[in-house]
């Protein structure tokens, strides 16, 4: 026990190993054969609960909770990164559960792997370098990801599922469990499948976020001209363009399936229908 201005006590376990120059909030908790690299900061509240191992440039934000043999910041899976000094970030209050991977970007990506606020991540999930995780994402159990993965704000992965290295998924998107996803999501929408297809709307997620009837109905409509089996798409893309310009969500959805991605964007399957939650 340290004592500390204001009051604030830092708890560091006797049998953890702090390096010199680690940045350790007052009020943190580093708790038993926890280990800390020396370019790591903690941040205010945040509390390592046992056997954690943070390195590399690596900030936890405040609150936040590592559990037991989780791994934050390590080098990344990545024969072409030469120890380069790239950045691991986690946000205030996300909880990162048991056996969980989090690796720091390279030099070849953006250089950072982010994983925003008020995140859960469950037991062995892997999140591997450069991806970037939005605020309020829930992973399931034995979620795997590729590089360069982006994850949108309140989007959920459902167990064992994984996602290709530079997929994108839209916020509060819905990923079934046991999913294999080899290209993009779009935003509220909800794949399963290996490999996964587009099976219509999170519309439990929509709903959660205060959406009503009539907006729940627009949505709808334009989802089905998008995603519809006649003509072309990009200029299906156009017609919701120009019909629902006045329809800010309609709008995210056009705008993330107008970005060039380098892995394309998850499509119905022939016979698949909506998922009226």
């Amino acid at each position: 026990m340290f004592p500390s201005q204001g009051g604030a006590v830092l708890t560091i376990h006797p049998t953890a190993i702090v390096a010199q120059g680690a940045r350790v909030a007052p009020d943190a908790t580093i708790g038993p054969w926890c280990s800390i690299g020396p370019d790591v900061e903690i941040g205010p509240g945040a509390t390592l609960v046992s056997h954690v191992v943070v390195d590399g440039h690596t900030s936890i934000g405040d609150g936040a909770v590592l559990y037991p043999f989780c791994t934050v910041g390590l080098a990344p899976q990545d024969l072409k990164y030469k120890g380069e000094p790239t950045r691991c970030e986690i946000g205030a209050r996300t909880q990162i559960r048991e056996h969980c991977t989090i690796h720091r970007g390279t030099v070849t990506g953006t250089g950072i792997t982010r994983v925003g606020a008020d995140c859960l991540l469950m037991a062995v999930v892997h999140v591997a370098h450069d991806c970037e995780l939005g605020n309020g994402v829930i992973i399931a159990n034995n979620v795997v990801m590729g590089g360069h993965v982006e994850i949108g704000d309140g989007a959920v992965i459902g167990g064992a599922a994984a996602l290709h290295q530079f997929v994108r998924i839209g916020r509060a998107a819905m990923v079934g469990g046991v999913s294999g996803v080899e290209a993009d999501v779009i935003p509220f929408g909800s794949v399963i499948g290996n490999r996964a297809r587009l099976a219509g709307l999170n519309v439990i997620g929509l709903r959660r976020r205060g959406v009503d009837k009539a907006g729940l109905h627009t949505i709808r409509a334009a989802f089905r001209t998008l995603f519809g089996s006649e003509g072309v798409f990009a200029q299906r893309l156009e017609t919701v363009r120009a019909q629902y310009a006045d329809q800010p969500l309609v709008m995210e959805m056009v705008a993330f399936a107008s970005v060039h991605s380098k892995r394309g964007l998850i499509r119905t399957a022939p016979l698949a229908t909506e998922e009226e939650g």
